[in-house]
């Protein structure tokens, strides 16, 4: 332990311990901007560059910044004298020297932390003016939406991208005045390796890094006679909306979200849980059948299109082991417009899909060509966050949290617990293995409950076993995982049956598209454990077992991975340059 004084205090901390961290243990508030804690895999970005944690040590000419200064015996720290509290606000203002003065108009607006800097501060006037940094907006990926006029260089994305994700989009360019964050040569994101994961975007301090604003399209179709829009939602949305809302954390809201989609205008209210359940039989079938007649193993679940383009950029040579299964929401998409568009007697070129979703790489996923059969158009035509959607239910003045909860409508409404969980790390491989032991057993499991799936590590190793035949089954979440967990496929240093990747730390829930959460991993923990209750809670939770996923394969599809299902169910990859 080392023994200092922060504001007179004393103050006994580990050796290795920041000034920032120890002043935390005595309730001495030291502003940040740059500094970024993702305690659930101990990584912290104390670059420092941002100058606003700066506090004044005793016997130190020079301030040093709270984040990135290790604690010494005997240290006296100050952080709130007037020196230490000028030094802040100056780096304060010269930030706002360089920054847009858009904020009534900014994505950001009223949850971006320089302006919660500024605020805190007293900062009323800009004391500075000069040359401000202008660049254009990079809107290419469909998803993300890149405004380096906004960047504070704070680094958080890099750390993001290349020290988590792995990915290594992200780097400073140029020099001095003119450096930003950017991708290698200037490329647009989407001619680069990016996933559109959005944990950059989820990250960022500021308007620098946002989502893709779908809204007015959404709000466009729903206000034109001649379009039948329906709106299916994922799993994680329902755990995690009424944050928005300033509802309690995990606040299971499906009811109420239902009710707020109908006032907003949508003619159709679905879940994506449905088409959940059938990616688990399809996905299934398809494992069952590489398992009995010596198919390519391990099997990797399909479900993320984040980590599904993190493999075609980094592992081209592993593209033969992913399913085939599109993801959920496309399944869905193609499922209403040609099943649902039969029995509704309604043309599918009139029916717009919006699926609402906890991710951003479901923006770029809806715009993959190979993703929609020619007579129908595309799978999905427009996705929106839950930022989107919270956005959109505000905009209308409902008051959320005093909705009463509706139903999903009939025909693709129903669902399973085993599709609940889908939102959660180990929850697809969970719902695969209920239904797997359910059909090589040859009766439903006594406990439906594959605990040793669950869990938030990083990668993970679980047994189940089916048929009399015990499977090795491996879980990842967050892309730096998936990468070392691939590598050791590839090199033939593990082996498994089965494996469920998703992108975003802690699957879904942590998605890039959901309300920010300041990487509290607690926040991440109880939207988990609310699906698994909601899963609980279900009177049916084996995804073969609904009923009207029955029905659409009785009237509709046929064989569960069958000819018609393989048509518009299933899919390829290709490989992509490395940039």
């Amino acid at each position: 332990m080392v023994d200092l004084k922060i504001n007179n205090i004393d103050v006994s901390v580990p050796e290795g311990s920041t000034i920032l961290e120890a002043a935390r243990t005595v309730g001495a508030h030291i502003p940040t901007l740059c500094h970024l804690d993702l305690h659930d895999i101990k990584m912290v970005n104390k670059v420092g560059t941002c100058r606003v944690c700066m506090v004044e040590i005793e016997g130190r000419g020079n301030l040093l910044p709270a984040c990135s200064t290790v604690v010494s015996p005997g240290m006296v720290v100050r952080t709130a004298s007037h020196r230490a509290v000028r030094a802040r606000r100056t780096m304060v203002e010269l930030l706002l020297s360089n920054h847009p003065s858009d904020c009534l108009v900014c994505e950001r607006n009223l949850n971006c932390e320089l302006q919660s800097l500024a605020a805190e501060m007293g900062i009323r006037e800009i004391s500075y003016q000069g040359e401000r940094l202008q660049t254009e907006k990079d809107k290419s990926s469909y998803s993300i939406v890149r405004n380096a006029e906004k960047c504070v260089l704070c680094r958080r994305c890099e750390t993001m991208c290349n020290d988590v994700q792995s990915v290594g989009v992200y780097s400073a360019v140029h020099r001095g005045f003119k450096t930003v964050i950017g991708t290698a040569f200037d490329l647009p994101m989407l001619d680069t390796a990016c996933t559109f994961c959005g944990q950059c975007v989820s990250v960022c301090p500021t308007g620098a890094l946002t989502e893709t604003d779908d809204t007015a399209d959404v709000w466009k179709a729903i206000n034109d006679p001649d379009k039948f829009v329906i709106a299916q939602t994922a799993p994680a949305i329902r755990v995690a909306l009424g944050e928005s809302f300033g509802m309690p954390v995990g606040s299971q809201v499906t009811g109420k979200m239902v009710t707020a989609l109908r006032q907003i205008g949508f003619d159709r209210v679905l879940d994506t849980d449905f088409a959940a359940d059938l990616t688990v039989l399809e996905e299934t079938s398809e494992f069952v059948h590489r398992l009995q007649h010596g198919g390519k193993l391990p099997i990797l679940t399909s479900c993320c299109p984040a980590w599904v383009k993190f493999i075609e950029h980094q592992f081209p040579e592993l593209l033969d082991i992913p399913s085939t299964c599109k993801s959920p929401h496309e399944m869905f998409g193609a499922v209403a417009k040609t099943y649902l568009a039969n029995k509704l007697g309604i043309d599918p070129a009139k029916i717009v899909i919006v699926s609402i979703m906890p991710c951003l790489a479901k923006k770029f996923e809806a715009k993959r060509e190979e993703l929609g059969a020619q007579q129908q158009g595309k799978d999905v035509d427009f996705v929106l966050s839950t930022r989107e959607l919270a956005r959109m239910i505000h905009n209308t003045g409902i008051s959320f949290p005093e909705l009463p909860d509706g139903e999903f409508d009939s025909v693709m409404g129903e669902s399973t617990g085993a599709s609940v969980i889908f939102g959660t790390s180990g929850g697809v491989i969970e719902a695969v293995a209920r239904t797997a032991a359910a059909w090589l057993d040859g009766k439903a499991p006594a406990d439906v409950n594959f605990t040793q799936l669950r869990g938030s590590k990083g990668i993970r190793e679980a047994e189940v076993t089916v048929g009399g035949q015990t499977i090795k089954i491996a879980i990842a979440n967050g892309l730096g995982n998936a990468r070392e967990l691939l590598a050791q496929i590839r090199d033939g240093k593990a082996e498994y049956h089965a494996i469920e990747i998703m992108a975003c730390p802690h699957g879904c829930v942590g998605g890039g598209g959901q309300p920010y959460h300041g990487n509290n991993i607690e926040v991440l923990k109880k939207r988990a454990a609310a699906l698994y209750k909601e899963d609980e809670e279900k009177t049916v939770r084996m995804s073969h077992e609904n009923a009207e996923l029955k029905q659409l394969y009785d009237e509709f599809l046929g064989e569960i991975y069958g000819e018609k299902a393989h048509e518009l169910l299933h899919t390829h990859y290709r490989k992509r340059d490395q940039l």
